[in-house]
């Protein structure tokens, strides 16, 4: 299985490098409208991660055969969870239920050295 990877620790991660992470994919190549979902989740597990997380995450990159993982680490213990979208007062609650309804799978492991890694798994 091919694993190339890419990380970055900062708070500007996001778009830009899951994209050319995708472009520099060989075979199997990467549909487009694979690539700006993919696109589309490393952002909101990204934003998440900074606005609930504790302002700083990595976010990382695998392709498998058929699949993109996009995995998202952050130091706070709090899980994601599907909540009522706030309309009105700009809380949000519209990322997570996107992002599962996105993915083939999601996932949330708590790490030993503490925080947690969100996962989704993604058409190819």
């Amino acid at each position: 299985m091919r694993r190339p990877r890419r990380s970055r620790d900062d708070r500007a991660a996001g778009g830009e490098p899951a994209r050319a992470f995708l472009e520099g994919l060989r075979q199997p190549a990467v549909a487009p409208d694979a690539a700006d979902t993919v696109v589309l989740v490393v952002s909101e597990l990204v934003t998440n991660a900074l606005r609930h997380g504790g302002g700083r995450c990595t976010p990382e990159l695998t392709a498998h055969p058929d699949t993109i993982e996009v995995a998202v680490h952050d130091p706070s213990r709090h899980v994601p969870r599907m909540r009522t979208p706030d309309l009105n007062g700009g809380t949000g609650g519209f990322g997570w239920p996107m992002v599962t309804g996105l993915a083939h799978a999601t996932a949330v492991t708590r790490r030993a050295s503490g925080g947690k890694t969100v996962s989704a798994f993604l058409a190819r």
